[in-house]
């Protein structure tokens, strides 16, 4: 059987810090962002335009028949044809 390697120890990084400093990135990057949406808001810059709205498809009102009727009417109609 193959033996399993022991995990080797892995220094572990300053995790609080590097969080910490993203996360006042990240806040700052977001303050930026609100502050440049609402001033162009204000200036009225849309960031899409709105779109049409799009209706449902329209009911079909045809008059379906039974199978055997259909199949009736067409050998009817074959029929008239060859004569």
């Amino acid at each position: 059987m193959a033996r399993k390697k022991e995990p080797e120890a892995q220094p572990e990084k300053p995790v609080e810090k590097q969080l910490e400093a993203e996360s006042v990135i990240v806040s700052a990057a977001k303050a930026i962002g609100s502050t440049a949406g609402k001033i162009a808001a204000m200036a009225g810059a849309h960031t899409t335009p709105p779109r049409p709205k799009i209706g449902k498809l329209a009911a079909k009102n045809k008059s379906r028949l039974p199978r055997k009727q259909k199949k009736a009417q067409q050998k009817l109609a074959a029929a008239s044809r060859s004569k």
